[in-house]
């Protein structure tokens, strides 16, 4: 899901067309056949039964605000883990944090808890991610996501940023 936070008075930070770029493609580390075996052998392990659901869209909000980012998740595991990423235009998804049923808690140093925080609810089997104080540098698609790794973000993503006079201020692909 896409958050746009702006500044007060309706003015966002600007936006590009995002695009995930690969250097180097020609070259093979000695690990990466060791990485598809393991990949391999957790695909087949998984057998797609577990399933992560945010349902909740685009969010925009301004620059001091709280949010709260929904997620809901399937999963056979009795005990799971979630996790939630944050991913800017053309940079990879960063962690920022996990939670177990177990009140495992873990945050990224960049991600503080008195900023980013959620809490897993087995019973409505959902992990809710709350960002307060937002910033403008808060912009950015999150993913919540469940042990191994299977997220709930699976759309592109568009969107128009506009102000208050209704002028789009700049156009997100």
């Amino acid at each position: 899901m896409l958050l746009t936070v702006c500044e007060p008075g309706g003015r966002g930070s600007e936006r590009s067309e995002h695009s995930a770029q690969r250097g180097d493609r020609g070259r093979h580390h000695p690990m990466e056949h060791w990485l598809w075996i393991i990949l391999a052998a957790l695909f087949f392990e998984c057998k797609g039964e577990d399933k992560v659901i945010q349902e909740q869209g685009d969010v925009i909000a301004a620059e001091g605000d709280t949010v709260t980012l929904g997620c809901r998740f399937e999963t056979s595991d009795p005990y799971p883990y979630l996790f939630w990423y944050k991913q800017e235009i053309n940079d990879f998804p960063k962690y920022v944090l996990l939670r177990g049923t177990s009140g495992t808690a873990d945050n990224a140093q960049e991600f503080p808890k008195d900023r980013f925080d959620a809490e897993l609810n087995k019973r409505e089997n959902s992990v809710p991610l709350k960002i307060q104080k937002l910033q403008l540098s808060d912009s950015a698609v999150y993913y919540c996501a469940v042990r191994p790794t299977v997220t709930g973000n699976t759309k592109t993503l568009y969107k128009n940023l506009w102000s208050k006079d209704n002028r789009i201020l700049h156009n997100i692909h």
